[in-house]
Parts: structure tokens; C-alpha cells; sequence
């Protein structure tokens, strides 16, 4: 039941109340209606800025995918948001964190899958594996990639040579690696730790919340865990200036990502990761939703 669930997110999120523009509980919100691009199908970007901005001040910038889901229940297919504006508000209310602002980049829902999932480990597979990865299929019987190819890297160039500087141009950011940041659940953790190893020198920390480490929806003779894996051993990012945050439930979809998130954790070790600047968090019978993540995005926020 929950993958068809997921497989309906997948399909309309990004259609699903397009006109409109969530509302914040503070602060304001921008969007960038089809921002078009060289390298993906346009999509919409939203830019919550937080209450009092002004160009006088500089402010840190967090990416943030599956920008649709970010802001206002009212406005999501499922009426489930992460409520980042009301997250971020109540922390810098407390000094707990600097002034931040969020850009939303939204899915385009047919091609999430492809846009998110890393080509490079995608890449290091075999011919039949590949062809397998392709043929994979949901609960349903849907296809997890449908006609498209992975485009991972191109979604990178996207968010780095396209809408990073765009970013930058129009607002008023600290654009340095130090306060940039990405961030994003599911797919969208797999595609932050993707953004941070392929390009350590633009981003300075990422928070991948319930990273779908399966990267299909069964682990049966599924090889792409380990592809993740030897990819992470070989392209980490220094742990003397960046910061990664990983959490995962224990329930739904969840429940496929403990024993892998510990592989995982234990290669961060052998890169010398510490409490410094690597987290884990375990949150058990915490399901795969965006009422989960909102519940802890307070967390990596402090971390990062």
C-alpha cells in the first residue's frame, strides 16, 4: 500500500497544485516558475526567505529537492509538508542558527527517479545489471524509471552552473562552500551525499534524511547498495571542512534501511568522520513521510 502511495508521489507531485504558492508562516516566498535549464525539464523554484530579509545582509543558502513538499500542506498532494519556513523560524528566533534561506527545487515527477539517482555508482555496474536496474518495478507493477535514463549528473550541472549562480546574482547570499548547503529525504538524500562528493568545493555540508540506499524498491539480487558504497569510499569529501548528516526509520519503506545505513557508517569512520562533522540518527518506527522529516529537521539544521 505505501509503495503505491509513493509511486502516486512520484507520478503527480509535481503537477499537483502547481498554480499555487504555498503559503509561509514567516518570512516570504519567491518562485522561479519554470526555471529552464540546458540540462533538465524546467521546474519550479521556490525561495523562502525568512523574516526581515534584506539586501543589506547575507545571508547561508540551503538547497533543498523535492521543493513542492516543502512549505505548505495545503498545497502537497498528500497535505503532508516539512514545514521548513516554521522549522528554520523557530531556531533562529532561539540564536540557535544563522540566518538561512531555502531554496526549494522541485521534482519534475515523472523523471525524480532519474534526475535523483547518483549516475557515477550507476555507471560502475555491469551491462546486465544495469539492464535489471532498468527493468526494476514497483509493488504495482510500475516501472521505477519509466523511458527514463539516469541524468543525475546532469541535474548537478543544473543546480551548480545554472541556478547556484543564478541564486547568487539575484539575492543576497554568503556563496562561499561554508554556507551552502544541500539537503533532501528518500531519493533526495541520495542525490545531497551525491552533490557533496561530486562537488566538494561548492557545497560545505548535507543532510540526507531516510536516504534510500536500495536505490529501487527491493533488495532482492539488488547490486546497487554496494555501487553506493564503493563510490563513497572513493569520493568522500575532506572531513576537515564539511559536515554530513544521515537519519533513518525503522518502519515502511524504512524498514529496508538500517543494516545499510551501518555499512555506510562505518565507511564514514574509515574516512575519519567524527562527531565533528558526521551524524547518524536512528529514529525507530518513524515511517518514510514528510511528517517524519518534519519532526527532525531541526536537527541536522543544528548540525549543519
Amino acid at each position: 500500500m505505501y509503495l503505491r502511495l509513493l509511486a502516486f508521489l512520484l507520478l503527480f507531485t509535481c503537477t499537483y497544485a502547481a498554480g499555487q504558492l504555498p503559503q509561509v508562516s514567516s518570512g516570504r516566498l519567491q518562485r522561479h516558475e519554470n526555471f529552464a535549464s540546458r540540462y533538465v525539464s524546467p521546474r519550479h523554484v521556490d525561495v523562502g526567505l525568512p523574516g526581515g530579509y534584506n539586501q543589506s545582509k547575507k545571508y547561508s543558502v540551503l538547497y533543498m529537492h523535492d521543493g513542492q513538499m516543502l512549505f505548505d500542506s495545503a498545497a502537497t498532494w498528500n497535505k503532508q509538508a516539512w514545514d521548513a519556513d516554521d522549522v528554520i523560524t523557530g531556531l533562529k528566533q532561539q540564536n540557535k542558527i544563522q540566518d538561512v534561506m531555502v531554496v526549494g527545487i522541485w521534482n519534475s515527477g515523472t523523471t525524480r527517479h532519474s534526475d535523483y539517482f547518483p549516475q557515477k555508482p550507476f555507471d560502475s555496474l555491469t551491462a546486465e545489471e544495469k539492464e535489471r536496474i532498468y527493468a526494476a518495478a514497483r509493488n504495482n507493477g510500475a516501472a521505477v524509471f519509466g523511458e527514463q535514463k539516469i541524468n543525475s549528473a546532469n541535474y548537478l550541472r543544473f543546480l551548480v552552473w545554472e541556478l547556484k549562480p543564478f541564486i547568487d546574482k539575484t539575492y543576497s547570499t554568503r556563496s562561499g562552500r561554508k554556507n551552502t548547503f544541500v539537503a533532501g529525504s528518500s531519493m533526495g538524500g541520495l542525490i545531497s551525499i551525491y552533490a557533496l562528493c561530486e562537488y566538494p568545493k561548492v557545497f560545505g555540508g548535507g543532510a540526507c534524511l531516510f536516504t534510500h540506499w536500495p536505490g529501487i524498491f527491493s533488495m532482492d539480487n539488488n547490486p546497487v547498495p554496494d555501487a553506493f558504497f564503493r563510490y563513497l569510499q572513493q569520493h568522500l569529501p575532506s572531513p576537515k571542512k564539511h559536515r554530513i548528516y544521515f537519519d533513518y526509520g525503522t518502519a515502511t519503506l524504512d524498514a529496508l534501511y538500517p543494516p545499510l545505513q551501518k555499512r555506510v557508517d562505518e565507511i564514514m569512520k574509515a574516512k575519519r568522520f567524527t562527531a565533528l562533522n558526521w551524524m547518524t540518527r536512528e529514529f525507530p518506527g518513524e515511517e518514510h513521510s514528510e511528517v517524519a522529516w518534519k519532526k527532525r529537521l531541526h536537527i541536522p539544521l543544528l548540525f549543519l
